[in-house]
């Protein structure tokens, strides 16, 4: 009988150290666990690392948008510049295959702050052509756009229609905003934009005098709900300017600025565009 028991009892401990089962001992016998290691075990309140891009499709969709592509690497190579002695280029459009547009925003009456903290999400590079009328009111509010890195440019003094206006009249609206952006912002615009857009010989060679680069008008621009376009197709092209205002309810039908501007963000995407720094071309 005790051989019985001793065989029986020897067959179990060989089956229990087959299958990986093992008699209980005193705890005694066991060191404790150790604990479990902080990079594997998460806790309470732990959030993943967002995925590279999540911020700023968040940012996009604070504002109702989706993220544009990256622009492509501007050219080594301006395609526009002011020959030595010659005359001041005139621009309504960039020379570029690429699917580009450059964004421009006149005047400066408006002054939302939901803008600027807008164009700070979404980081799309504008170009500002401001008139000194409009924005003496509040001079700092444009300072966080050009911290921004957005351009500044010269829209003149007062907004008149140039060519009511002789040589020396037009020269003294042209320097005179030169003197007081630079004055204003500690930056001497390069590129200047005609009100209206109509200008003649006096004014490009007021430009020139005043130290400017470049003529800038547009090929589109947008109004309240809809872009106007100039070209027969109403369809953007590689490297068109986008002529924008800044402007506020009472001008947009109720509409705020940052409305509009979604809108118009909105309309370059759905043809496949995205936006590229102005000065980067000019």
């Amino acid at each position: 009988m005790k051989k019985t028991i001793a065989l029986w009892a020897a067959l179990t401990t060989v089956a229990l150290l087959v299958t990986g089962c093992t008699v209980d001992e005193p705890a005694a016998a066991h060191p404790p666990a150790p604990a479990a290691s902080p990079t594997t075990t998460p806790t309470a309140g732990d959030e993943a690392p967002e995925a590279p891009g999540a911020a700023t499709a968040a940012a996009y969709r604070k504002w109702g948008l989706k993220p544009f592509p990256a622009p492509p690497a501007p050219p080594a190579v301006k395609p526009v510049v002011r020959r030595a002695g010659g005359p001041v280029p005139v621009v309504s459009e960039i020379p570029t295959r690429e699917k580009i547009v450059f964004l421009t925003i006149d005047d400066g009456a408006e002054k939302d702050p939901e803008f600027v903290r807008m164009m700070k999400d979404l980081k799309v590079p504008f170009t500002m052509f401001l008139t000194d009328a409009a924005i003496r009111a509040d001079y700092a509010y444009f300072e966080p756009l050009i911290a921004q890195g957005n351009g500044l440019a010269n829209h003149t003094l007062t907004h008149p229609n140039l060519r009511t206006l002789g040589p020396e009249a037009q020269r003294r609206e042209i320097c005179g905003q030169q003197a007081k952006l630079k004055q204003r912002y500690g930056t001497t615009p390069r590129l200047f934009r005609p009100p209206y857009g109509n200008w003649n010989e006096a004014t490009r060679t007021a430009v020139g005098e005043c130290g400017l680069d470049a003529i800038v008008l547009w090929r589109e621009s947008m109004q309240i709900k809809n872009m106007q376009y100039q070209r027969g197709d109403r369809k953007l092209h590689p490297g068109d300017i986008v002529l924008a205002h800044f402007r506020g309810p009472s001008e947009l039908k109720g509409r705020t600025m940052t409305e509009m501007t979604a809108t118009m963000l909105r309309k370059i995407q759905e043809q496949g565009f995205t936006v590229a720094r102005l000065e980067d071309y000019l």
